[in-house]
């Protein structure tokens, strides 16, 4: 019997732009997969993301040997067809580069950010979306610019993000399959 690796598929998009959605159901259509989320590590990277953006926004200022360690776990069992990761380097990051499918979701600007204020700020008051706000628009937006400038250009898949759910998953797996 030859084993094979799992194909590893990594999904991106700017915060908001549907990452975890696409890959928890992606996962739940692909047989033998397991999904590994960026935002489940407590990662070491730059302090000030801005600043980071304005610099160039280098990829290896991350340290992501805790993906790393669980994407050659996942591998070593030998019993996945898929490896899918939600993770927004798509394939610049120099430890991470042997990703089998990268897909970008260039979901519009003011649906990812509606969807940031609608998941991560549900509950708080006015105050608190009002500054949220203030900051996306003086620093905050040159980062998603930025990602859309970075990290789109470097994915071997790029769908529409405003396309209803089922309809990104069908174009990913037929990508997938051929």
């Amino acid at each position: 019997m030859i084993n094979t690796r799992p194909r590893i598929i990594a999904i991106a998009a700017v915060s908001g732009g549907g990452k975890t959605t696409i890959t928890s159901r992606l996962n739940l259509e692909l047989d033998k997969s397991r999904a590994i989320y960026f935002d489940d590590y407590d990662l070491e990277g730059p302090e000030d993301i801005i600043d980071w953006v304005d610099r160039g926004a280098d990829c290896n200022e991350w340290n992501i040997d805790p993906i790393i360690i669980d994407v050659k776990n996942l591998i070593d069992t030998n019993d996945l067809n898929y490896i899918l990761l939600d993770y927004p380097f798509s394939r610049l990051h120099d430890n991470l580069k042997a990703i089998d499918l990268t897909v970008f979701i260039d979901t519009p600007l003011d649906i990812a950010m509606a969807r940031r204020l609608l998941r991560d700020f549900r509950d708080a008051n006015t105050e608190v979306i009002i500054n949220e706000i203030s900051n996306y628009i003086s620093r905050g937006r040159m980062g998603y610019e930025r990602m859309l400038n970075k990290i789109k250009p470097n994915s071997d898949l790029v769908i529409e993000g405003s396309l209803p759910v089922n309809e990104i998953i069908r174009v990913i797996i037929d990508e997938i399959n051929n």
